[in-house]
């Protein structure tokens, strides 16, 4: 699953709105990524802990012409899985089912009275006969 099929997942939880549902994603990620640049773990019950790992400098091998390498030290992100989330994935635990998005509340629209407009005094003979000619001119003149 993708960014994006995980927002997708997320939409009906926001009155299937998918810039919401996006924006709480973005949110939680970059709330995930400045804790972990300040250094702190950022742990969630029952899913698993992320922190921040410094790994030492120490000597490698170059794979392609088997010369000895010196790896520089550097700090990487880990997750920790939470013993709940092993357990589900080994099936030890069966999953409770997903929470369901809340139902639309659709508004009514008010109906109002539309002001009555007076009506013209032109019978609708006479009206119909005076617009067919002059469609039938504006036609012809479109063809020419």
């Amino acid at each position: 699953m993708n960014k994006a099929q995980f927002i997708a997942s997320l939409t009906p939880h926001f009155n299937d709105s998918k810039k919401e549902a996006a924006h709480a994603v973005d949110i939680v990620f970059d709330a995930i990524t400045r804790n972990l640049a300040k250094g702190d773990d950022v742990m969630i019950n029952d899913f698993g802990k992320f922190k921040k790992v410094d790994r030492k400098a120490r000597k490698g091998r170059n794979p392609f012409t088997g010369e000895t390498i010196q790896i520089k030290a550097s700090k990487k992100p880990r997750f920790l899985p939470a013993k709940g989330l092993k357990e589900v994935i080994s099936g030890a635990r069966k999953l409770e089912p997903a929470p369901k998005p809340v139902p639309k509340v659709v508004a009514k629209p008010v109906v109002k009275a539309a002001p009555k407009k007076a009506a013209k005094k032109v019978a609708p003979k006479k009206a119909a006969k005076k617009a067919a000619p002059k469609k039938a001119a504006k036609k012809v003149a479109k063809k020419k």
